[in-house]
């Protein structure tokens, strides 16, 4: 489990094709904090650290195998040697739970359609797929590429985030284009609240 804050801006050192896709990212990261078998938040994936090591600048690194299913459902397909991916160590007992409670299993990808600074913040509109948008309330929390947000307006499958300056200096929020792809997830709450809708209607 985690809380949807973002700890470390990683970035991508190495991608290999082995059966299914191997990726190395740097962090800042302290190399006895990474466990083998640990698991990482990487854009807000939920990977599992397969390798280790340190590298030149006192950093380290680590590998997480990413499988054809997740490559499908993420933006993962589209990583590349040198982008920033924002990461997140699990949580922990006794952890402050600053955003809210984010699986790392992404439901979908939300693109973001329009861009417009207000201020210092900056507003982004993204579009999320029409099955999960029911989902999505004014007010509530999403997971974006692994950052707990607050949605400010929903119109329909279209909903606005406000980005404030500290979050887009220490994530990789303040490097967004229109047309890319996002992954989302929605609140767990949402999910089992509407699962258990379901259930009483089928056994109405």
């Amino acid at each position: 489990m985690f809380t949807g804050i973002i700890t470390d801006v990683g970035r991508i050192e190495a991608l290999e094709n082995r059966g299914d896709l191997r990726a190395r990212l740097s962090s800042s990261y302290p190399l006895a904090g990474i466990d083998m078998g640990a698991s990482i938040a990487c854009d807000g994936v939920c990977l599992t650290v397969v390798g280790k090591g340190s590298t030149e600048n006192d950093g380290s690194w680590f590998d997480v195998d990413i499988s054809a299913e997740t490559l499908s459902k993420t933006n993962l397909h589209t990583w590349a040697e040198a982008r920033a991916v924002n990461l997140e160590r699990a949580l922990k007992v006794g952890d402050e739970l600053g955003g809210h409670i984010v699986s790392g299993h992404v439901d979908g990808l939300a693109e973001i359609i329009e861009i417009t600074d207000e201020g210092d913040s900056t507003r982004v509109t993204l579009r999320a797929p029409h099955a999960l948008a029911g989902f999505i309330a004014s007010k509530g929390s999403v997971a974006l590429n692994g950052a707990s947000l607050t949605v400010n307006d929903v119109q329909c499958t279209d909903f606005g985030i406000n980005f404030i300056p500290h979050t887009k200096s220490v994530t990789t929020w303040g490097r967004i284009a229109v047309g890319d792809l996002v992954n989302l997830e929605i609140d767990t709450l949402a999910r089992y609240v509407a699962r258990l809708q379901d259930w009483g209607q089928y056994n109405s």
